[in-house]
């Protein structure tokens, strides 16, 4: 009973490590990454794939106010897993860092500062009194001096470099099928169809193009775009039919 008390007092305090040098509240803000549905980023030598799984919860919503990609700058783009409230926090953030970084020097942000920006607040509420972390991890992509960056931040304030990586529910699976069917010389179609098929391989069906959300950050013009509708089901019909054939 004594024990169970003493873990209660470490979960409830952020700043304070247990005996065996765990914070339970980040711990529990990864458990709520899990939570969400799965993003994923795909590195290739011509830019950066971003793709996110949308599902809505009730055929009443409208799909277009379920955000899970955002443009951070012009060059930049960030999909998110988790809370999403904590996510639009956390791209406001990258927003004005991105502005500001343009209005002081005159220059685009790199994408591995304007990363460590964002990793950096996010640390701050792991060892601060009376706040939470957040509960949502994002991936960061983009051009910079005209080579493709993907980071992947942590609840715990961490960043990584990726060639190409999951967020979100069902992580393991996907990443999984990522590490088995990445190439590094994938051009971007190649990399929206492998993002794309990432994101079906937990589902017993075919994630309908309208569920999926892409956009891609190219070396060619360094500047965010989404994919649009109708070449998403190109390609969502594409992958169906490859599976069929086999």
């Amino acid at each position: 009973m004594q024990g169970q008390s003493q873990q209660q007092a470490y979960d409830r305090g952020i700043t304070i490590f247990s005996p065996d040098g765990r914070l339970y509240q980040v711990e529990y803000a990864r458990e709520a990454v899990k939570r969400g549905t799965a993003s994923v980023g795909v590195r290739t030598p011509d830019g950066v794939v971003l793709a996110a799984n949308r599902q809505i919860s009730s055929p009443l919503m409208e799909r277009s106010s379920v955000e899970k990609i955002h443009k951070a700058d012009d060059h930049v783009g960030v999909a998110s897993a988790g809370h999403v409230a904590d996510a639009r926090q956390l791209i406001d953030l990258a927003r004005r860092r991105a502005q500001g970084e343009q209005l002081r020097y005159g220059q685009e942000i790199g994408v591995e500062t304007l990363t460590r920006s964002i990793t950096d607040h996010i640390q701050e509420y792991t060892q601060t009194g009376g706040a939470r972390p957040f509960g949502v991890a994002l991936l960061v992509g983009g051009v910079e001096d005209g080579q493709p960056r993907l980071f992947e931040t942590d609840p715990s304030g961490t960043d990584y470099e990726w060639q190409a990586a999951a967020v979100g529910g069902d992580r393991d699976v996907i990443q999984g099928y990522l590490e088995e069917e990445y190439r590094e010389d994938l051009d971007i179609d190649a990399g929206i169809e492998l993002a794309i098929s990432a994101l079906n391989e937990p589902e017993e069906e075919s994630v309908a193009a309208e569920a999926v959300d892409v956009a891609t950050i190219t070396t060619e013009d360094e500047s965010f775009s989404t994919v649009d509708d109708e070449r998403l089901e190109s390609i969502v019909a594409e992958i169906d039919t490859e599976e069929s054939d086999e």
